[in-house]
């Protein structure tokens, strides 16, 4: 390979813009081109102004914001005092990954696209606007695209002379490769686990604390469809510090049931260890694996077997099939004709990794273990809004969880990693249960003076940051808490009603319910808000009061924005346009903040 040429660098909020990441990078060195994958946070940014071409990977999260691993990067390219030739030298091309039922639709590619040309960065190719929402998903607008840019890269870079493309039959080395050791060594037997239970620093991602379940409880009805629960953590000694807002991280492992049925797809014995080599020098292990390491532990805390596959997995699969039968099919389903029928046969019904191995038992049993890596992305931590105070449950974290199970039309059901996985945690049952788990500031910041009064709309599982919000605020003897919150049923999923109602005895707290199926018209928090406009009005534009906005991102936020435009014009007499203006200035200025998920 030439020296390095190309640059691809992601902002990955679930692993998307990643996964694509890594089809360039593939697609490059198929080219023949050295290419280097990296995140934006993880690389030296100072650095952009001697790249020759850059590739920017990047996906919009929540309400127009750029993901978690590229927010160190966004501070720094939006400087003001950046000089608009610093990177005159660079061409560069944009792929933007996002979702057209939410109203910042690829917020970030754009705005990076114009930012880049603001500082004089050359663009290959207008930018790239994947949709989530397309039948075919973002492979849409992509595959295109990429089509137009390879012709541009390769015009700019040919390939070197007696050299053609490697086709894309033919398998590229794998990243690692896996040394198996004769027999088991005694750090091997349940790994030295990178978490610890006495961390030196705050814990991290790098070393999580292991921090011990002490309640497990169920919070809603036993007729709800839904089962909730409130989980509560022992984070004693551990340096974790929190304030209201913030996000706690969970690392989830796969159940032991499915580690056991991919060994045997696959024929691997879980007990047997190895060690790790990365093929290129430049291209570091896993920090989350130790070294050596068991199947047992890569297959439970690291492979993320229950994920729904993407078609670079189908096209890696159909490289490495000696089964002439199956690779057609593998063939088919990961090439740009067949995206209709891998969308039916897999991202639609959510058929998991570990389900198209079971269906593709020649090609799964032939999978050479260097390329596991390669094939299965790595589980995700899962955040959680933290739902209590130190100030009123000292020592102690608690979240609240809804256990996410849903049918699609394959017989099992489709069940969430992370819930599934701390629901069937039992502290106390068959000895002490132990989670890693760090800690990192969530999107909600809260005015620190005892006068300024707060409104809080968190439907549902949403109101998990009101409630560490609440009593924090409490604690200092805050007053002015407002909080609208909504379920379906009083009796059902009316999560903390007791706590609720004696804090409004006691003059700390004001709540407004919303009852979505008590009645026939269905009832929701906007509705309560309209409702009260002369108060919210009063609050907001009189009393200086923050509000906020928690829970699901779909439809939500745009019905509260458009509750609160309307209470501006009624209330406060203001124009339609005047009314935004007035919402605009709340968001900029941090009145207005949201922490919503899909």
């Amino acid at each position: 390979m030439p020296s390095p040429r190309l640059l691809v660098l992601f902002g990955s909020q679930t692993g998307t813009a990643e996964d694509v990441s890594e089809r360039l990078g593939r697609e490059a060195r198929r080219r023949r081109l050295a290419c280097r994958v990296q995140a934006l946070d993880s690389y030296p940014v100072v650095n952009l102004i001697n790249e020759p071409l850059v590739i920017f990977v990047c996906a919009t999260t929540g309400q127009g914001d750029p993901p978690d691993n590229m927010k160190n990067f966004w501070r720094f390219i939006f400087r003001k005092h950046l000089p608009s030739t610093s990177l005159c030298q660079m061409d560069f091309a944009v792929l933007g990954l996002g979702d057209s039922s939410y109203a910042k639709f690829n917020f970030v590619a754009k705005k990076l696209h114009r930012r880049l040309l603001q500082l004089g960065g050359t663009a290959l190719l207008p930018v790239c606007l994947g949709d989530e929402q397309h039948e075919l998903g973002p492979d849409a607008a992509m595959d295109p695209w990429l089509h137009d840019l390879w012709e541009k890269v390769q015009a700019l870079h040919p390939m070197p002379l007696g050299l053609s493309m490697i086709p894309p039959g033919v398998p590229l080395p794998s990243k690692f490769t896996m040394q198996f050791l004769p027999e088991t060594p005694r750090t091997c037997s349940e790994e030295q686990c990178m978490a610890r239970t006495d961390p030196q620093s705050p814990p991290s991602e790098l070393q999580p604390f292991l921090a011990p379940m002490v309640t497990n409880q169920r919070v809603t009805g036993p007729s709800h469809f839904q089962d909730v629960r409130l989980i509560e953590f022992d984070i004693a000694g551990s340096g974790i510090s929190f304030a209201a807002g913030d996000v706690v991280l969970i690392q989830p492992q796969n159940a032991a049931s499915h580690v056991q049925q991919f060994c045997q797809v696959l024929g691997l014995d879980p007990e047997q260890c190895f060690t790790l080599q990365p093929r290129e020098p430049d291209v570091p292990c896993p920090t989350r694996l130790p070294q050596p390491c068991s199947v047992r532990h890569l297959v439970s805390q690291y492979l993320d077997i229950v994920s729904v596959p993407r078609r670079s997995f189908f096209e890696l699969l159909a490289c490495l099939s000696p089964s002439e039968l199956e690779r057609d099919k593998l063939l088919e389903l990961s090439s740009a004709a067949g995206q209709e029928e891998l969308s039916q046969y897999c991202s639609r019904p959510r058929r998991t990794a570990l389900e198209v191995l079971c269906d593709f038992p020649c090609t799964a049993a032939a999978i050479p273990p260097d390329y596991l890596l390669d094939l299965i992305p790595p589980i995700r931590p899962r955040a959680f809004s933290i739902a209590s105070s130190l100030l009123a449950h000292p020592s102690r974290l608690q979240i609240l969880v809804a256990v996410v199970q849903y049918q699609t039309r394959l017989r099992e059901p489709r069940r969430g990693l992370c819930s599934s996985w701390l629901a069937s945690l039992h502290p106390g049952q068959a000895g002490p249960v132990q989670v890693p788990l760090w800690v990192r500031p969530g999107g909600l910041t809260f005015p620190e003076t005892a006068d300024t009064p707060v409104i809080m709309v968190g439907p549902g599982t949403g109101v998990a940051p009101f409630r560490a919000a609440i009593q924090e605020r409490v604690a200092q003897s805050q007053a002015g808490n407002f909080l609208f919150f909504g379920c379906r049923w009083r009796d059902q999923d009316f999560y903390w009603e007791a706590e609720w109602k004696e804090l409004e005895k006691k003059g700390c707290l004001t709540l407004v319910t919303a009852f979505s199926r008590e009645q026939k018209q269905k009832v929701y928090v906007q509705h309560r808000l309209r409702e009260l406009g002369p108060l919210v009005w009063e609050l907001l534009d009189r009393r200086g009061a923050y509000f906020y906005l928690a829970g699901n991102a779909k439809y939500m936020p745009a019905d509260v924005s458009e509750a609160l435009t309307s209470i501006f014009q009624e209330e406060g007499g203001l124009s339609g346009p005047d009314a935004a203006a007035y919402l605009a200035r709340l968001q900029r200025t941090l009145r207005f903040q949201t922490e919503t998920w899909a």
